[in-house]
């Protein structure tokens, strides 16, 4: 772990590294998926087959790539009752959250008494990327699939990582199920997301992508924007504690494991406290709950590569920070947590007290937990339904408003060199000329 103390000398060149750039802009990470990109752009199913092979050890038929309605009803039959139980409860709060975010038609009068309004249209196919490798999250496709549906998207695709033996797992098809996707796709990485927007011989192409990955499904994401609209850039997970010297330690260490177990190795956490006690105190909190937990191999690699934890000088420094990081979930621990929130203006998610663990919004809380990584935060916020809304705005000009409106549009028309502009409008609210003339004789 990096162990960073107000005391250090080197304190503001520690808290640099802290910051620098994650694995999202990893220059090596980008060439390597701008190839992937064009394979699948010019091969189509073919490329998909071959990364497949390669990169998830499956060896696949194009026409093996969909998941079959038999399959999705075999997984639905093996759904035990503790399954049924968590899905249903995630689904109702994620269903009940972004029912209340929805955009809504409006219309009004301007200052010409023209009708003017916006109207918001569920995309009519989307694709949506749920990640698979060492942990199949099936709580990602309930946080995304589950909003498309909200919002009324007819064709809900989805792609997800398959196993060695070509399978995808039972609980993640049968969670997919439940929130409406309506094709699944035994594919991932890079590839999918280059599948669902070029679209191949068996996967059509999406009008926008949505879903969490890894530095390579974002990287793609961010290669691949303008083709087709993203959602954000929400990457290996972060998590953030800010801590004063009232917080349980056993706690924040807890939470700090929880996130480095996803298993990519790019993960990052961080606590910021101003306690130097509290620091130490996590410090050997971390190394006593570690042995107990199954993935410690994973969260090995993450304590050593990307686990900081930074005692600064007060609680201005450490909201500084907070909002220099930009982390995915922030936790705040202190004496009173909700004073804290307008000044935390760059986290995806945050969650306030000692009893909302991050675990809460990954898993049951109700908003999406697919949130802006890498320090993405600073400009985006986390996944919400109104994101598979598209809004297009309506005019409408009787022409007593037009007539209003006249001089300035030819004002305008005027200043810009642009007299055709000014002339559209104006023709509109000139006399009609009568009848043409035939030349005939009678």
């Amino acid at each position: 772990m990096h162990i960073v103390r107000a005391s250090d000398a080197d304190h503001d060149a520690r808290l640099n590294q802290a910051a620098a750039a994650s694995s999202l802009f990893d220059p090596v990470i980008e060439e390597r998926t701008r190839a992937i990109i064009e394979a699948v752009r010019t091969r189509g199913d073919a490329a998909l087959v071959e990364f497949t092979q390669r990169f998830d050890g499956a060896t696949l038929t194009p026409e093996q790539i969909p998941v079959t309605q038999a399959e999705r009803m075999q997984a639905s039959l093996k759904a035990g009752p503790e399954l049924r139980t968590a899905v249903t409860e995630s689904a109702k709060n994620i269903a009940a959250f972004s029912k209340r975010s929805r955009r809504r038609d409006w219309s009004a009068k301007n200052s010409h008494g023209a009708q003017v309004g916006e109207v918001f249209q569920p995309f009519q196919r989307v694709g949506v990327y749920i990640p698979g490798g060492t942990a199949p999250l099936v709580s990602t496709a309930l946080m995304t699939i589950t909003l498309a549906k909200v919002a009324g998207c007819p064709e809900i695709v989805v792609c997800t990582p398959c196993g060695k033996d070509g399978t995808i797992n039972p609980a993640l098809l049968f969670a997919a199920n439940v929130a409406g996707a309506t094709e699944i796709h035994r594919v991932g990485g890079s590839q999918a997301i280059a599948a669902m927007v070029h679209g191949t011989e068996t996967i059509r192409p999406v009008h926008k992508v949505f879903g969490p990955g890894n530095a390579y499904v974002v990287a793609a994401k961010r290669l691949l924007f303008g083709h087709v609209s993203v959602d954000l850039l929400p990457g290996p997970s972060e998590t953030l504690v800010l801590a004063d010297d009232t917080a349980d330690p056993r706690f924040i260490a807890a939470d700090l494991l929880a996130q480095a177990e996803h298993g990519s190795g790019h993960e990052r956490v961080w606590m910021v406290t101003t306690s130097a006690t509290q620091l130490k105190a996590v410090e050997k909190e971390i190394a006593r709950q570690l042995p107990s937990l199954n993935r410690r191999e994973f969260i090995q690699k993450v304590l050593e590569a990307n686990t900081w934890l930074i005692q600064v000088g007060d609680l201005d420094a450490a909201v500084a920070l907070v909002n220099r990081l930009a982390p995915e979930h922030c936790e705040i621990m202190t004496r009173n947590p909700r004073a804290l929130v307008p000044r935390i203006h760059a986290a995806g998610a945050i969650f306030l007290g000692q009893g909302s663990p991050t675990v809460l919004g990954d898993y049951v809380a109700g908003p999406s937990h697919v949130l802006p990584t890498g320090g993405a935060g600073r400009s985006f916020a986390g996944l919400t339904v109104d994101q598979f809304q598209r809004r297009t705005s309506v005019v409408e000009y009787s022409k007593p408003a037009l007539r209003k409106a006249l001089k300035g549009v030819e004002a305008f028309a005027g200043l810009e060199g642009l007299d055709g502009h000014g002339r559209s409008a104006a023709i509109r609210l000139e006399s009609s000329p009568g009848p043409a003339k035939t030349g005939k004789k009678h």
